[in-house]
């Protein structure tokens, strides 16, 4: 059985936004990792800079 990454496209970077306590943080699948946020609109601001959209 051929091995398989658990990201399905490697090069591309897929951004997500969690919650911690009372901030928000932007992260990657390849590491990067935002800073702590209180406005939401913030962190999603910062992972669309991360990807370049």
């Amino acid at each position: 059985m051929a091995h398989q990454d658990d990201e399905a496209d490697p090069g591309r970077h897929s951004t997500t936004t969690t919650e911690q306590g009372p901030f928000c943080v932007a992260r990657c699948t390849c590491g990067w990792r935002g800073p702590a946020r209180r406005a939401r609109s913030q962190a999603r601001t910062d992972a669309k800079n991360h990807t370049g959209e």
